[in-house]
């Protein structure tokens, strides 16, 4: 039997490209969660709400503190408990989103600290409401700073998707792993799905440089 045949390739591609637009889905909602979630606990906590902030401190640091993969098993067997049903691909997302908000949260409390305490002052004298100061004065100067951060951690959430195989998502890799096991060539199916990989975070990651190289020579 050969190490690697062409044929047989080029056979489960469609399958494993079909797959990989699975993974991309689940990567953009999670991101989409992330990216929402952190910054809104970045604003709660910068508000220093009592008992609120302490919670919200808690929760992080718990979320940080925990691997991925339990939250996962965590949400996916817990929340029938409760009554809460979702789809393996749902929880997914969620545990995703909810897992790289708490780093984009500190993410965006970094940016919101650098705006200089300059322009707080300026919008405080001239009597801004406070949802202007943060839509008008302080987001738009501190989310450009943290765009590489953030566009990194969207990179990490696309190659962790694949521990969602643990649930049963039908993502590239479990798909690999599928095909493989139906024909006991594992050679071919994985190396496809570590290409299409490849294919997408490399030039993904050239991109957050280019953002991070630009923003050091503004």
């Amino acid at each position: 039997m050969p190490l690697w045949d062409w044929s047989y390739a080029f056979s489960i591609l469609p399958d494993l490209l079909l797959a990989l637009v699975t993974t991309i889905e689940i990567t953009v909602l999670g991101s989409v969660v992330a990216l929402l979630l952190g910054l809104v606990i970045a604003v709660l906590r910068r508000a220093r709400i009592p008992v609120l902030d302490q919670v919200l401190w808690a929760f992080v640091e718990l979320v940080r503190s925990t691997p991925l993969l339990v939250q996962v098993f965590f949400l996916f067997f817990a929340l029938p408990r409760f009554g809460i049903e979702l789809s393996a691909f749902v929880i997914g997302v969620l545990a995703l989103g909810v897992h790289y908000a708490t780093y984009t949260s500190e993410v965006y409390r970094a940016g919101i600290d650098a705006v200089p305490q300059g322009q707080w002052e300026a919008a405080t004298a001239l009597s801004l409401p406070r949802s202007r100061v943060w839509t008008g004065v302080v987001l738009p100067q501190a989310i450009p700073r943290v765009l590489p951060a953030l566009g990194n951690y969207v990179i990490s959430m696309f190659k962790e998707v694949p521990l969602l195989l643990a649930i049963g998502v039908v993502e590239v890799v479990n798909e690999a792993r599928e095909l493989g096991s139906e024909t006991f060539r594992y050679v071919e199916p994985y190396t496809i799905a570590g290409v299409l990989f490849l294919l997408l975070s490399y030039p993904a990651s050239l991109l957050v440089r280019r953002l991070e190289r630009r923003r050091v020579s503004a």
